[in-house]
């Protein structure tokens, strides 16, 4: 059981090797969670557009702003803000900011 952010080693994002991630729950670890995790955008970082056939994924913007992309509508999203998205829906998530962005997330497999 990971406790605190100094527990968690820091890994890669599969979506863009260079965005720093630390996960708290791992895939398995609790059932129909995928992780719970962090990850920090330097300026101009994206993870690129993708999908997930059956994860919902929800994201908090914990400092910084997110310009997130769904299904070709544009969202930019301030600290405290939230956006859940649904499997399937194709979604890139980008830091066009002069500042880092941190986002704390978690994954949920569909029940569909």
């Amino acid at each position: 059981m990971k406790i605190s952010p100094a527990d968690a080693p820091w890994s890669e994002v599969s979506h863009n090797v260079a965005i720093r991630k630390q996960v708290f729950v791992s895939n398995g670890e609790v059932p129909n969670i995928t992780q719970f995790a962090r990850s920090v955008f330097a300026p101009g970082q994206v993870a690129p557009g993708h999908s997930h056939e059956d994860m919902w994924e929800v994201f908090l913007v914990t400092s910084g702003v997110l310009t997130v992309e769904v299904d070709g509508a544009v969202h930019r999203l301030e600290a405290g803000a939230s956006i859940t998205l649904a499997p399937k829906e194709v979604h890139e998530l980008r830091n066009e900011g002069p500042e880092e962005l941190h986002l704390t997330y978690f994954g949920i497999l569909s029940s569909d």
